[in-house]
């Protein structure tokens, strides 16, 4: 659905914001799931699944199954994700919650229950996996010779590491005894059909959470050189057992993916083309980079700044107004804490405006937002920021010197001071980065 936001020119800012709001519609999975489920099989159907949109991937197919048709099952999403149940839709799946981005023995519980029901599945029914980012952590059940706080630890080390998304889910997938394709392994003989909605650059199943339910074509071996080479420590059973290929995973081709289907139903070229034509329908060009950016956010502000700048000086390589937009996964890598002073707050879209704003020196005509489409920026209360061309002014007089919340990584602590925090709270869905950048 695409609605016409603000006039930019009137609130620049609240143009942006509307342009976000028109992205995460465009991503709830009533509004796309229907054209992809099958028909009720024979036997019964169970639904699996894990991520932050699992709440509403559940009631959405709930909503759409035939009423006379059973359904039953389990998904586990992060806590406070789960959206008000609609009047007079009945509850048939059972959803739970559990930490994210580093996980819990609520998800370890969850992962446990969602293994469990898998079992005694015959091939006239049918599991419905509902998959989306996040799932990785809420979907975690430590592979042999590792336990929970060990796969936090780990976790942890890859979350502030600058690994790519990619990186550590193949890491993620070695380590786990139901990521990586094993939890479709497990649904033997019963049909999967998976629905997913991606988060990552690329659109990648496989990466999507982990691919629980998908052939992985990365091996042991590749995590192990990804844990060397950002200096991850393992147990010593599990650096053997990658060493060995005794943790390895289902690969493509594999018996136990035979009639199995995956079904995008919701991606970030979507939602980026969903707020591109709200503001085309404003009467603003629009002008989407890409939604496969990867790299250190605030280089990728920086970047981004340097385009800004030659679209509001130069007219090139697009002609004022427009609107920019982008999306994808970069990265945080987390600075050494200095001593005596606070670790700094924030995630990926609060420090793509740190180096945004850094870059911009407060150039006239430029505004912008970056936010997490699932309503959360990190593991903070806000989805990202916003920069004005007052940005920088308004930091000075009080005091605020950029260079060094970008030494800490503090992006909440500086936008917060400004009043720039976008608070939306979880959106219940979940494609990645929305960054837009309006040039008048």
């Amino acid at each position: 659905m695409t609605e016409t936001p603000q006039a930019p020119s009137a609130n620049p800012q609240a143009f942006l914001l509307d342009l976000f709001r028109v992205a995460v519609q465009r991503a709830q999975p009533l509004h796309s799931m229907a054209a992809h489920l099958p028909p009720p099989p024979k036997g019964r159907t169970v639904v699996l699944g894990a991520g932050k949109a699992g709440g509403s991937m559940a009631q959405a197919l709930e909503a759409l199954w035939p009423q006379d048709a059973p359904l039953s099952g389990l998904v586990v999403t992060r806590y406070h994700h789960v959206p008000p149940r609609p009047e007079g839709l009945a509850q048939r799946i059972e959803v739970v919650e559990a930490a994210h981005p580093v996980p819990d023995a609520a998800g370890l519980q969850a992962a446990e229950r969602i293994l469990a029901l898998t079992q005694g599945l015959t091939e006239d029914d049918l599991v419905l996996c509902l998959i989306s980012g996040g799932g990785s952590a809420l979907l975690t059940l430590p592979a042999e010779g590792l336990d929970l706080p060990g796969k936090q630890r780990i976790n942890k080390a890859l979350l502030e590491s600058g690994a790519a998304i990619s990186e550590m889910n193949c890491v993620r997938k070695h380590l786990s005894r139901i990521k990586g394709g094993r939890l479709a392994a497990a649904c033997a003989p019963a049909k999967v059909v998976t629905l997913t909605i991606s988060d990552v650059p690329g659109d990648d199943p496989s990466i999507i959470a982990s691919g629980p339910t998908v052939p992985d074509a990365s091996t042991c071996a590749d995590a192990l050189a990804i844990l060397d080479r950002y200096r991850i420590e393992v147990p010593a059973a599990v650096r053997a057992a990658l060493q060995t290929g005794a943790l390895e995973t289902p690969k493509p081709g594999d018996a136990c993916f035979a009639g199995h289907e995956v079904h995008l139903i919701a991606t970030p070229r979507q939602s980026l083309e969903a707020a591109a034509a709200a503001a085309r329908a404003a009467g603003i060009e629009a002008h989407i980079l890409s939604d496969e950016i990867e790299g250190e956010s605030r280089e990728v502000g920086k970047v981004h700044a340097a385009l800004a700048r030659a679209v509001a000086q130069r007219g090139q390589p697009f002609a004022r107004p427009c609107v920019i937009l982008s999306g994808g996964e970069t990265t945080v890598t987390i600075r050494p804490q200095q001593p005596g002073i606070p670790r700094g707050r924030g995630g990926r879209a609060g420090e793509f405006c740190l180096g945004l704003a850094q870059a911009l020196q407060g150039q006239e005509g430029v505004w912008a937002l970056a936010a997490d489409t699932d309503g959360i920026d990190g593991v903070e209360d806000n989805a990202g920021a916003r920069v004005a061309p007052d940005t920088f002014a308004r930091a000075a007089a009080q005091g605020l010197r950029i260079g060094g919340y970008l030494d800490r990584n503090d992006a909440y602590g500086y936008f917060e001071a400004l009043g720039d925090l976008v608070v939306t709270g979880p959106t219940n869905t979940n494609v990645n980065d929305f960054r837009a950048i309006l040039v008048l």
